[in-house]
């Protein structure tokens, strides 16, 4: 019988959330998830009357966990299916592309590629830092949250699934670093534009340049007179 969600996202998100999905299934039991820790520690007996709903959380949820959820698993993902994987903000806002979105998803063993329920597609306006896309992004997925709560609170088969597909380019942690390793043969606009994207310091993982066994790092000089 259905009749818990395991919320994992984050504490704000979390207390208005349940409030919303209580509001349409009164008789929910709704279990806060934020650490891998906390999800390791549900019991089987509970996966197996529960849904699963994973909202912009780094949190992988493994296999084992994923096969004994008795309603499915479901995956609000930053970035639309064009950017499936680590920091889609970033990567879009580097690739310089016109458009950016959020995916809601069915989640499987791989990660950000079960099949998509819902896609909301947005211009990204002129001049926009990762910090701005990322807010506008997280409205979206709020917004598709209010959308689809109440057959996620009540519905006990798998969402429809939509007719949009991933794309086959998948953003890593690795690749993330990987860009941020300068090389000193860069051009210099290809240098501006990776600091404009990535120089923030988003997962402790800055530009930097390696030379004669040191590390420098990479900074514009407008991050440098902000600083003093």
């Amino acid at each position: 019988m259905f009749d818990t969600i395991i919320l994992q996202t984050g504490p704000a998100e979390h207390s208005v959330f349940t409030t919303l999905l209580r509001g349409h299934n009164p008789d929910l039991t709704v279990l806060p998830v934020f650490t891998a820790e906390d999800l390791a520690a549900v019991e089987p007996e509970w996966l197996r009357r529960a849904r699963l709903i994973a909202f912009t959380t780094p949190v992988i949820v493994p296999k084992h966990v994923l096969d004994q959820l008795g309603y499915g698993a479901y995956n609000f993902h930053p970035g639309p299916p064009q950017y499936p994987g680590w920091a889609p903000a970033h990567f879009a806002l580097y690739d310089r592309v016109s458009d950016f979105g959020a995916t809601v998803h069915r989640m499987i063993e791989q990660v950000d590629a079960g099949p998509i329920v819902d896609v909301e597609v947005f211009p990204i306006p002129a001049d926009t830092s990762v910090a701005g896309l990322e807010e506008q992004t997280y409205t979206k997925l709020v917004q598709m949250f209010w959308r689809l709560a109440r057959v996620l609170a009540t519905q006990t088969e798998p969402l429809a699934q939509s007719v949009a597909l991933w794309g086959d380019k998948r953003h890593s942690r690795r690749a993330y670093r990987e860009i941020c390793d300068i090389p000193l043969t860069i051009p210099k606009d290809e240098l501006q534009r990776r600091i404009k994207v990535f120089g923030t310091d988003h997962f402790g993982i800055v530009p930097s340049i390696n030379l004669h066994g040191f590390r420098f790092r990479a900074i514009s000089p407008e991050t440098e007179v902000a600083d003093a």
